[in-house]
C-alpha cells in the first residue's frame, strides 16, 4: 500500500518524463535550464535505460558519405542535409552542457571503407563537400587511399578510403553517468523500476498509471505535461506512429598490443562501424543482413550476425592480427519510414520525441531543446 508521506510528496510533477535514456534525460535538462522552478520526474522502468543509450559503440558520427547519399536517394537532399545538422548541433549541445572531458569525447576523425561493387563517383563526391561545408565550416571528406596500410586493414576488394575529419568518439558509459548528474544536480527527480502501463489526458492534468517493482498497488501520478521519451519501445504508448524498432548487435574485443586503428571507420552505407577504445576494437551492425530478426524489441544476440562481425574482424579490420572477443551485447533503436526524429504534440498536455534512427548520442541534444520549448 501507499503511505500518506508517499501520496503528498511523489506522485505530483509539473513534468513528468517516461523514459530515462540519453533522450529523456536531455529532455529534462533542457527543461531545468529553461524552466528551473518546474519539477520534473523520469519515470524509467529498468535499473537503468537498456535500449540504446548505454548499449552503443560511442560514436559520435553524422553519417558517412555513402549513407548520407543513400538517404539523399530516398528522402531528398534537404532533409538528408537537415538531419545532419540536427546531428551535428545535438553533440555540439551535450559538449557544452557536460564538456568534453565529462563525455570521454575525442574528435578522433574517422572514414569509410568503400568496396569494388560499390558505387563511387568524385563529381557526386566533391558535391556533397560543397553541401556539408556550410554546417561544419571545413571540408568534410577525402579521399586517401594510404589510410587502408596506416590502419592495417587487408585493402583486397577496397576500392578507397573516404576520410572523414569530423567525426569523434564518447565513452558512452561515461557520457550517461556525468548526463545522470547533471539532471540530479538541477533537481530532477529519476524513479526506477517502475513501469509505466497507461496515461489519460484529462485536459488540465495528466494522469499516469504505473505498475510498482515492489508494491501491489499501482502507483497513479499528476502531472501538467508529460513527456515520452522511450524510443523503440514506443508503440504501446504510440501505436499509430512511424516507428520500427531495430536491434543492433555489438562486440568488444580484449586489449590488441599494437593496434594501429585510431578513429571511426564505417561501411556498407553505414551499416557496419567500428573504432578503437585504447587498445581494443568496438564493431557493431549488420542488421540489414537478417532485417526481420532484427526488426525486434528482445535483446538477445543474433549469433549469426556476430559470425558476420568475427569474419570481418579477422579478413578484413584485423588480418594476420591474434585478438579475442571480450564481450558481446545487443541495444535496440528505433526507425521509421525516413530518419527524422518525431518531436510532436500528440494531444494538448502529452509530447512524443522519438524515433532518432539510429543517431541519438548525436540527436537527443538538439531534440531535448525542442521537447522543452514544447511544454
Amino acid at each position: 500500500m501507499i503511505s500518506f508521506w508517499e501520496k503528498n510528496s511523489f506522485l505530483t510533477y509539473d513534468v513528468i518524463i517516461i523514459g530515462g535514456g540519453i533522450n529523456g534525460l536531455s529532455a529534462a535538462s533542457s527543461i531545468k535550464e529553461k524552466y528551473p522552478r518546474k519539477s520534473v520526474l523520469i519515470i524509467e522502468r529498468g535499473s537503468w535505460p537498456v535500449g540504446a543509450s548505454t548499449r552503443n559503440a560511442g560514436l559520435a558520427c553524422y553519417g558517412s558519405f555513402s549513407e548520407l547519399r543513400e538517404d539523399a536517394q530516398k528522402t531528398g537532399i534537404e532533409k538528408t542535409l537537415k538531419l545532419v545538422e540536427l546531428r551535428f548541433k545535438g553533440m555540439e549541445m551535450h559538449l557544452r552542457r557536460l564538456g568534453k572531458k565529462n563525455c570521454g569525447y575525442e574528435q578522433t576523425g574517422g572514414g569509410e571503407l568503400i568496396f569494388n561493387d560499390e558505387i563511387f563517383e568524385n563529381d557526386e563526391f566533391e558535391h556533397f563537400n560543397t553541401l556539408l561545408t556550410p554546417i561544419f565550416r571545413q571540408k568534410v571528406f577525402t579521399e586517401n587511399q594510404e589510410k587502408l596500410q596506416t590502419f592495417g586493414f587487408n585493402g583486397k576488394g577496397i576500392k578507397t578510403f573516404i576520410e572523414n575529419s569530423t567525426e569523434g568518439q564518447v565513452n558512452t558509459g561515461l557520457m550517461m553517468k556525468n548526463l545522470w548528474h547533471y539532471t540530479a544536480e538541477m533537481g530532477v527527480m529519476i524513479m526506477n523500476g517502475l513501469e509505466v502501463t497507461e496515461f489519460v489526458d484529462e485536459g488540465n492534468i495528466c494522469k499516469v498509471y504505473t505498475k510498482h517493482n515492489l508494491l501491489k498497488e499501482q502507483p497513479v501520478f499528476n502531472c501538467e505535461t508529460l513527456i515520452i521519451t522511450t524510443n523503440a519501445f514506443s508503440n504501446k504508448f504510440l501505436p499509430n506512429a512511424d516507428i520500427i524498432p531495430g536491434r543492433g548487435q555489438v562486440l568488444v574485443t580484449e586489449p590488441i598490443k599494437g593496434l594501429k586503428l585510431k578513429g571511426n571507420v564505417h561501411f556498407r552505407a553505414g551499416m557496419f562501424y567500428f573504432r578503437n577504445f585504447e587498445n581494443r576494437i568496438i564493431f557493431g551492425g549488420g542488421r540489414h543482413l537478417y532485417m526481420k530478426e532484427e526488426t525486434t524489441t528482445e535483446l538477445e544476440l543474433n549469433h549469426n550476425i556476430h559470425n558476420e562481425l568475427d569474419n570481418y574482424l579477422e579478413n578484413l579490420i584485423l588480418p594476420g592480427i591474434p585478438y579475442k572477443v571480450e564481450s558481446r551485447w545487443a541495444g535496440i533503436m528505433a526507425f521509421g519510414q525516413d530518419k527524422m526524429p518525431i518531436i510532436e504534440r500528440i494531444s494538448p498536455n502529452v509530447v512524443a520525441g522519438v524515433k532518432m534512427g539510429g543517431m541519438g548520442v548525436a540527436l537527443s541534444g538538439v531534440t531535448g531543446q525542442q521537447i522543452a520549448e514544447m511544454v
